[in-house]
């Protein structure tokens, strides 16, 4: 969930204050009485510097506010708007989308709900690690608080009740993947960038990652779980992380006719999305990256533990198998293990009880080493040399995983 795509994270700001309409004095103040009988007049000046001074607020506002919550034709747009910051996920943009998406889901007049990220580059690349990890040293909630109102609001986009879609157009990492791949439509474009590679900070591929990824085919979640492979464009569609493939310079278009939409069912917006993704011509007969590969794949990661998979790619020897191995070995071999284990159990659980779960293995995390140690390898000194504790996956006792699992009792995550 909380991955930084090449750049540091900003910190977790307070929640903004929405975009205030134009000053009442533009509809009133700026008139001065004329003469008995006449029709008011306005007041050039006193109307120049109220539009001015409204202007500037919009202005300052527009580029503070993290996240915009609009009323467009027939649907509710939600546009993660930090672009400088690959539109990473904090918690003040936590708290004003969830209670939006609950309004929208009860208001007769909203048919439909899309997200989308600002810049081009980026639908959401993950979240605000560094913010998180720094907060420990405060003994401040932020952990707590953020993974706990995330997990609520991935669960929110699961069981909404209005079509969701999510347009995940650039890089979508970590929290951006909880942001759409539990809704009921997920558009990718060929800059679609997909990964979770948590395991490479310490972490674990969460935000339901325990839920969805046990469930592509074949052992696919569980080789992107552990090695963080990226897929890009249409690999992301053909791994069903997408729903549709949509040329990026149609997406424009597209977002227009869904929005042109008169009190449209969810089968008429799956019809405009169906019509779209026909009509793409990009990559169209390209195979899957990992087509080739997926016999293997399925083989090595059907073992039980992380142990048994290392030793399938170093028997199988095969440059694609060594390429792997080389990348898991750099991985936290708590993360590692946390990972196979929550998959395992995930693919049998509902997404609420996979959530409740993975809330009580972040909880675990952050008391733990790997995850401050990953921060500090990736965002802080930036030396990309984490000293993993412990540093071998012999050292991964049962015990110390049989923790990570443990109930959480009356602080559980609840629904």
């Amino acid at each position: 969930m909380f991955w930084f795509f090449g750049r540091e994270a900003c910190g977790i700001l307070a929640p903004r204050p929405e975009i205030e309409p134009a000053p009442a004095a533009l509809e009133g103040e700026v008139l001065t009485t004329g003469p008995p009988g006449k029709t008011p007049r306005f007041n050039s000046s006193k109307r120049t510097n109220i539009i001015l001074q409204h202007l500037r607020m919009s202005k300052h506002t527009d580029a503070a506010a993290e996240v915009l919550l609009e009323r467009k034709g027939c649907a509710g747009v939600i546009t993660l708007n930090r672009p400088k910051f690959l539109n990473a996920l904090n918690l003040s943009m936590i708290r004003q989308i969830y209670p939006q998406l609950k309004k929208w889901e009860q208001d007769p007049e909203t048919f439909l709900i899309i997200i989308k990220g600002a810049g081009g580059k980026a639908f959401c690349a993950g979240g605000d690690i560094r913010v998180i990890s720094e907060a420990r040293k405060s003994n401040q909630k932020i952990a707590q608080d953020f993974f706990r109102e995330e997990y609520m609001l991935n669960n929110a986009i699961d069981s909404c009740q209005k079509p969701y879609i999510a347009l995940i157009h650039g890089i979508t990492m970590g929290g951006g993947v909880g942001l759409s791949v539990h809704g009921l439509f997920r558009v990718a474009t060929e800059k679609s960038l997909f990964a979770m590679p948590e395991t490479a900070i310490g972490l674990f591929p969460d935000v339901g990652g325990g839920y969805f990824l046990p469930r592509l085919q074949g052992k696919l979640g569980c080789f992107l779980a552990l090695t963080g492979f990226r897929l890009k464009g249409r690999d992301v569609y053909a791994a069903g992380i997408a729903t549709h493939f949509v040329d990026s310079e149609k997406l424009g278009m597209l977002e227009e006719d869904l929005l042109a939409l008169k009190s449209p069912s969810k089968e008429n917006i799956a019809d405009v999305l169906e019509t779209y993704h026909a009509k793409s011509k990009i990559d169209q007969d390209k195979s899957f990256i990992l087509e080739e590969h997926m016999d293997k794949i399925n083989s090595w990661f059907s073992a039980n533990t992380v142990e048994q998979i290392i030793e399938n790619l170093q028997q199988d020897g095969s440059s694609f198998a060594l390429e792997q191995l080389k990348v898991i070995n750099k991985m936290s071999p708590t993360s590692l293990k946390i990972t196979l284990r929550q998959l395992m159990e995930g693919s049998s659980k509902t997404l609420q009880e996979v959530l409740t779960m993975e809330y009580r293995l972040s909880q675990a995390c952050m008391r733990g080493h790997d995850f401050h140690e990953g921060v500090r390898a990736v965002l802080i000194d930036k030396d990309q040399s984490p000293k993993w504790k412990p540093a071998d996956l012999k050292e991964v006792t049962d015990e110390a995983l049989n923790n990570h699992f443990k109930s959480l009792g009356s602080n559980d995550l609840k629904f």
